[in-house]
């Protein structure tokens, strides 16, 4: 069971299982061991998201994304880079979830510019 899990972690960020949207929705995320702290998560999928973190991010490391409106959502943090952190959900949000979100925090047509909260 532990390949699946992995292995479900792995098509996340190589094959991208899912389609990411662009985006910046203001939140908060908290790291197993650590407090919580304020964050912007850059996209967004039924799978997975990138956000912005101040500290170093470990693989594997649980954390727990706090969307407005929505409880905390358990995830795995699967990369870290230039203080930009990818994870996968534990469980893939429902589509509508999804939806619902992207109606209000969806980056303007064209891309429009998403800046992270440290800069």
């Amino acid at each position: 069971m532990v390949a699946l899990k992995h292995g479900y972690a792995d098509a996340v960020q190589e094959d991208r299982c899912a389609p990411r949207t662009k985006l910046a929705i203001p939140a908060q995320l908290r790291v197993s061991g650590g407090g919580t702290f304020r964050t912007v998560v850059h996209d967004l999928s039924i799978a997975g998201f990138s956000a912005s973190s101040i500290g170093r991010l470990h693989p594997e490391q649980a954390c727990w994304l706090t969307l407005p409106g929505l409880q905390p959502i358990e995830a795995r943090v699967v990369w870290w880079n230039h203080s930009i952190a990818g994870a996968a959900f534990e469980n893939m949000l429902a589509a509508e979830v999804l939806d619902d979100l992207l109606s209000v925090w969806r980056a303007p047509k064209g891309g429009g510019v998403t800046r992270s909260c440290l800069f």
